[in-house]
């Protein structure tokens, strides 16, 4: 069973994907930082708020002596538009990397067709001319 989970564990396909889901998480903390750090600030400026921030408030709530609101019920809409632009970036560099892969893959060539010969009933007639003979 240890030998059967090896050769499963080891199989191209597998370690492959293994390879793809470390990168890919490794790039979508990249692509965080660049929607944080660039692309949320400049949202924000068409809203003056930090685009994280944005949100819409169906309950006030109250705050208490440290500043701190308790009791708000709101739709946080900034941060998930923000997951989007993330999802959307990260979707799409994926997309072009399988692309790319794909073009550097070698073509498979077709197999050569077979030669061409006499037909089944040709030989048929040579094989019963021989026998004639």
């Amino acid at each position: 069973m240890l030998k059967e989970f090896k050769d499963f564990a080891m199989k191209g396909n597998l370690v492959d994907i293994a390879v793809g889901f470390v990168m890919g998480a490794a790039f979508k903390q990249v692509v965080t930082s660049f929607t944080g750090g660039i692309v949320s600030p400049l949202i924000g400026l068409i809203f003056k708020a930090n685009f994280k921030d944005i949100k819409y408030v169906i309950k006030e709530g109250v705050t208490d002596e440290a500043g701190k609101v308790t009791g708000e019920v709101a739709i946080m809409y900034g941060e998930f538009l923000t997951n989007v632009i993330d999802f959307i970036i990260v979707a799409f560099v994926m997309f072009m990397v399988v692309k790319a892969v794909n073009a550097m893959k070698k073509k498979e060539e077709p197999a050569p067709e077979a030669p061409k010969g006499p037909s089944q009933e040709e030989l048929l007639a040579e094989i019963r001319d021989l026998l004639k003979k």
